[in-house]
């Protein structure tokens, strides 16, 4: 009896096994399926984006051509349309802009994970944090109101006046100091970007093994050699996707390029004239666009913005690939 007993029990056992598996079995393949339609979710939406930008940006690629890419022209009266100046201004603003950040903001991840005092680093970071979840248009607010005439009676002129005779710095830094332009929209931009940079980067050095950096100093190294010797290759990976991750969005960046870049059409090598961006064109002149030409101009626009977009991240990623090869992992 108590062996048939204990066999009717190990058959019980054996059931509810073979049930519990049957069911975390049929589980994972519907969490497989959600998220491979997820997946399949997110391609279809940026496929449909991408379609509908060619839809309606081809009654003007269309009509221009090649010449709408390299064209400064931007005249509704008209129906002249160039998207050159637009693609000038943004890249360059970004360009700028992450030359300013980056530095910045690594000087500021290495400061709270490796010198700043403990009690210390807490308040900082929050306050980077606060910085990165500011709206845009209170960035490009304060610009108009504070920043531009601040750079307009500062130092704008010095500029001018320090570069005057330098052959290539003159043509730069040239014309009356109006405040407002790229070198001003550029400066809204780091300041914009600055916080993502800083908090990235500062999460990337803080996941370094202790271990390595211990090791660095039992052999004498110094701080500083430390942190270009250990920390900055163990993290160069996170550091170019924060990088990039910050160019993504100053590149994409609206309301705060608007309101201090001067919205002007056209090319000038002076960082202190006003230019345009892609954004800040479609964001001034969609409500007014009038006509079928003149609305798809505009969205070619989009349509030209999703493609500079794209191949920077496709970029970032070959870069990263290329580090992690080099890396061996």
């Amino acid at each position: 009896m108590v062996e048939l007993a204990l066999v009717q029990e190990n058959r019980v056992a054996v059931v509810r096994k073979g049930s519990s598996l049957r069911r975390m079995a049929r589980t994972d393949a519907f969490f497989e399926a959600l998220t491979r339609a997820a997946a399949i979710a997110v391609l279809g939406v940026l496929g449909g984006v991408m379609i509908s930008l060619m839809m309606g940006a081809w009654p003007a690629l269309d009509k221009f051509g090649l010449g709408f890419l390299y064209s400064q022209s931007w005249n509704p009266v008209t129906e002249k349309f160039g998207a050159l100046a637009p693609i000038y201004g943004t890249i360059v603003t970004s360009a700028i802009a992450l030359a300013m950040a980056v530095p910045i903001g690594l000087g500021v991840a290495i400061f709270l994970t490796e010198i700043c005092p403990q009690v210390l680093r807490r308040p900082i970071g929050i306050a980077i944090e606060l910085l990165a979840g500011i709206p845009s248009i209170i960035y490009g607010i304060w610009g108009l109101f504070v920043l531009a005439p601040l750079l307009q009676h500062t130092l704008q002129p010095r500029l001018v006046d320090l570069f005057q005779s330098v052959p290539v710095l003159s043509t730069l830094f040239a014309g009356p100091p109006y405040g407002i332009g790229v070198l001003t929209s550029a400066l809204i931009l780091a300041i914009m970007i600055l916080p993502f940079i800083a908090s990235i980067t500062r999460d990337v050095f803080e996941q370094v093994p202790p271990m390595l950096k211990e090791a660095a100093f039992g052999l004498g190294c110094t701080t500083r050699e430390v942190i270009r010797n250990v920390v900055i290759p163990y993290t160069r990976v996170g550091v170019t996707g924060g990088c990039m991750l910050a160019l993504g969005r100053a590149l994409g960046e609206t309301m705060a390029v608007t309101f201090v870049i001067g919205n002007a059409h056209r090319i000038t090598p002076s960082l202190l004239a006003p230019g345009t961006t892609i954004s800040a064109t479609i964001a001034n002149e969609f409500t007014e666009a009038v006509g079928d030409l003149y609305t798809s101009a505009l969205i070619a626009l989009g349509l030209i913005l999703f493609v500079i977009t794209f191949i920077v991240l496709a970029i970032a990623r070959y870069m990263l690939a290329r580090i992690a090869l080099r890396a061996g992992t």
